[in-house]
């Protein structure tokens, strides 16, 4: 893995200076959901922190190797803004959000609360965060830095603190997630298998893990927002294709039973994108006895999560 930038020793340092009240979030084993799923599953909860969701790790080790008063520019569904924002607020960095018109509101209000500044773009969120930083250039567009990914994989350190684990599986949006934890994991356990989700309706980065290079879908279609990615980035697909061991799609009703199960056997609500690992454990026939894997944030639409809560899968 001499050519992956992801750094272990970066990856050390992160677990160290990460804001701590986005650090070592529980995990555990809960016997009800193990026996939903008919399998041993350890399950992460980066819920359980200020911002509901994993992306503040990255940014917070992201902007800190970025001086006072700089700007960062990004597109986002909701968290990665959220989290720019709430680590840009001790530092006088300055945040430009880009999101799409269809943005849930209560992250839309969260993102502006706390302090970043938002617009809706009219095309391509993704496109019109390129064209700003394209137009100021000292402003750093924030998406596919080894930083975001190192600090993502501090989730990584802490599921291996439970012991040996066959089978990491985990939602792919951006990729950070899955290639941070998996730089990690395949060092220091090197037979676990670490198996990334995409939607059925939003398959750009599942594609392109296969193909071996950035392919761009012309229309997604799927419920999980922080997992739509039309246009993934090259960077990003090289590190998938020599650390992540498979790629697998779930449809949008597995994602809702998803979010069900979550509800009912560990009484968290969480958006679809966080039960993309559970849907996968519970469609596919996953190799490995122990499984692991991490819910990656809250605040679903209130109209989703009523669907989730009456949901009933086909039979």
């Amino acid at each position: 893995m001499t050519d992956i930038d992801l750094d272990l020793a970066r990856i050390e340092e992160a677990a160290q200076v990460v804001d701590p009240a986005l650090r070592d979030s529980p995990q555990f084993v809960s016997e009800q959901l193990c026996a939903a799923l008919g399998r041993s599953v350890l399950v992460k909860l980066e819920t359980a922190n200020p911002l509901g969701s994993f992306k503040g790790r990255g940014a917070d080790f992201l902007l800190r190797s970025l001086p006072r008063g700089s700007t960062v520019v990004c597109a986002t569904s909701g968290n990665f803004g959220q989290a720019l924002a709430y680590a840009a607020r001790t530092r006088e960095i300055g945040v430009h959000v880009y999101v799409g018109a269809n943005i849930n509101p209560a992250k839309l209000a969260k993102m502006q609360s706390l302090g970043a500044r938002v617009k809706v773009a009219e095309g391509d969120p993704a496109q019109a965060a390129r064209a700003h930083a394209a137009a100021h250039p000292d402003h750093v567009l924030a998406g596919s830095q080894a930083a975001i990914a190192e600090g993502a994989a501090t989730i990584g350190v802490e599921l291996l603190r439970a012991g040996h684990l066959d089978t990491v599986v985990l939602p792919v949006g951006g990729g950070a997630l899955v290639t941070g934890v998996s730089r990690w994991v395949k060092e220091v356990s090197p037979g676990t298998r670490i198996v990334g989700v995409c939607p059925a309706g939003a398959p750009a980065m599942a594609h392109s893990w296969r193909a071996g290079r950035a392919i761009r879908a012309e229309h997604t279609d799927t419920i999980a927002d922080g997992l739509d990615v039309r246009e993934p980035d090259p960077e990003v697909v090289h590190r998938m294709r020599a650390l992540v061991d498979d790629v697998v799609l779930v449809t949008d009703s597995a994602l809702l039973a998803g979010m069900r199960l979550a509800a009912l056997t560990l009484g968290l609500v969480i958006e679809p994108s966080a039960a993309a690992g559970l849907a996968a454990i519970a469609e596919h026939d996953l190799p490995g006895s122990r499984f692991a894997t991490v819910l990656t944030g809250t605040d679903p639409r209130p109209d989703l999560l009523a669907q989730a809560l009456w949901h009933r899968p086909a039979r």
